[in-house]
């Protein structure tokens, strides 16, 4: 079967997967492509990885778009996404509603799952907030990292912790077996970043690569979005 190929944000993986169906149904075409660090994603597109399609920040996407690698006129917003706290199913749900809050649960875990640091949105903004709360120096040995968010979530739905915890993307949190979604982040900590998608300018598939967009991006998939952790 022909397939469109996508270079995705992690955020995005459980809503193109939902879309799997109607695309092929609309289409005839599969779905395939990889998900990942948005970093990591933007430069195997710079690196001519072969893609229809892009789903990733809104930020990097607007820089794809002036390096003339993403078609500026295809770009369109799918949904918020929130950076939350993920804790396995057995364990109790933590509430943080303070700085002084978060400070206390990272403290508290003996180990803590997060994406990639340097190239992920995520992983990005948790070290930040680290920095923020004055304990990255405390709690650096206990930090889990991962390429990704879903991998970091797999790895702390198996983890063998007391008292571990994870923090990534809300979408990634919700599609991963075996965790629950915690929490949002306390105001101050809080991350919310807006993705989105765009047609690569060499897509081998420009007129499948505008249906999927039209699919992520379309009010008939607004439950589906909202579902996986998606704000319109």
């Amino acid at each position: 079967m022909t397939t469109v190929n996508i270079l995705s944000g992690g955020a995005a993986q459980g809503l193109v997967h939902g879309l799997g169906d109607a695309f092929k149904a609309q289409t005839g075409f599969g779905i395939d492509g990889e998900f990942g660090a948005v970093g990591v994603m933007a430069d195997k597109l710079r690196a001519s990885t072969p893609a229809d399609l892009v789903i990733l920040t809104q930020a990097l996407l607007t820089k794809l778009a002036a390096e003339k690698l993403v078609v500026a006129s295809s770009i369109a917003d799918v949904g918020r996404v929130e950076t939350a706290l993920a804790v396995r199913n057995r364990d109790p749900k933590v509430t943080v509603k303070t700085e002084a809050d978060l400070r206390e649960v990272l403290r508290s875990a003996d180990a803590i799952y997060v994406p990639d640091t340097k190239a992920s949105t995520a992983g990005q903004h948790v070290a930040k907030v680290l920095d923020l709360l004055g304990i990255a120096y405390e709690v650096t040995s206990r930090l889990k990292i991962f390429p990704n968010g879903a991998t970091a979530m797999r790895e702390l739905a198996a983890s063998s912790a007391t008292q571990p915890i994870g923090c990534t993307q809300a979408t990634e949190i919700i599609a991963t077996d075996g965790i629950a979604l915690s929490g949002s982040l306390p105001s101050g900590c809080e991350l919310v970043t807006m993705y989105t998608a765009g047609m690569a300018t060499q897509a081998a598939h420009p007129k499948e690569a505008a249906a999927l967009i039209a699919l992520l991006t379309g009010a008939d998939q607004r439950a589906l979005r909202q579902r996986v952790g998606f704000a319109s």
